[in-house]
């Protein structure tokens, strides 16, 4: 019995093998590391027989936020969709440092309405998110999506933390090396929010208000007008909106 439990765990641990490799080819050569992030996700999504997308995205608070990494175009919707709302599995993980596990979005919807409306529109069933953080310092999250409700397995609930956990040393590997190198941490990405960030600062400089203050008319808007935030921001920089009163 024992032997027949060793050789399952023999043969699950094989499995995982490219998702470990993935996250491994960190330290290779500069010019692998642009793709870096997008093999993690998309390893997980090939050795987790329950998820069908993931996203590792770069996190310092609601405003800030940058996507490396997204198995397809479904996966960075979603990043889109929970950064457009403010609310969701990957946001709430990095402000408790703790992992979500949704497995039926739909039945627990209550926890973000604003996420969920938007998201089980786009076909999200299940998800999953865990922080990336060592000791006081985070990251990000990794986060694992489902089309269909359902969770994960406990080995790969286990295989996700550890691989949230490695994803984190290999980020802070980077950016020591970039550090020592004296060149600024500043991975690629595949869904970047920089003109947000932008359009932010240009709004609080013309109404004089906060940051805080123009980023929620941002937020505002864009809720109101069903578009992402991205897609606001953009309009605001273009100068095809004002946004000089508040949205209701």
């Amino acid at each position: 019995m024992s032997g027949g439990a060793k050789g399952a765990t023999t043969v699950e641990g094989q499995h995982r093998q490219p998702l470990w490799k993935a996250i491994a080819a960190v330290p290779d050569a500069a010019g692998s590391r642009d793709s870096w992030a997008q093999g993690v996700c998309l390893a997980c999504v090939e050795t987790m027989d329950q998820v069908d997308a993931a996203i590792l995205s770069l996190r310092a608070d609601r405003r800030s936020e940058e996507v490396l990494g997204a198995s397809d175009s479904w996966a960075a919707r979603l990043a889109e969709l929970e950064y457009t709302a403010g609310e969701g599995p990957g946001a709430e993980a990095f402000e408790t440092g703790r992992p979500v596990l949704v497995p039926d979005l739909l039945a627990d919807q209550v926890r973000w309405p604003g996420f969920a409306q938007t998201a089980l529109a786009a076909g999200l069933g299940a998800a999953f998110a865990f922080p990336l953080q060592f000791g006081g310092i985070r990251l990000g999250t990794l986060e694992l999506a489902r089309l269909r409700p359902g969770g994960l397995t406990s080995a790969e609930a286990r295989d996700a933390a550890l691989a949230a956990d490695l994803t984190t040393a290999a980020l802070l590997q980077q950016s020591r090396e970039a550090e020592r190198a004296g060149r600024e941490f500043a991975p690629r990405t595949v869904l970047s929010y920089q003109d947000v960030h932008i359009a932010t600062g240009m709004l609080a400089a013309q109404l004089r208000i906060s940051l805080d203050d123009a980023f929620a008319r941002l937020r505002a808007h864009s809720y109101s007008t069903n578009r992402s935030l991205l897609d606001v921001a953009r309009d605001v920089l273009e100068r095809r909106i004002t946004l000089e009163e508040s949205s209701e």
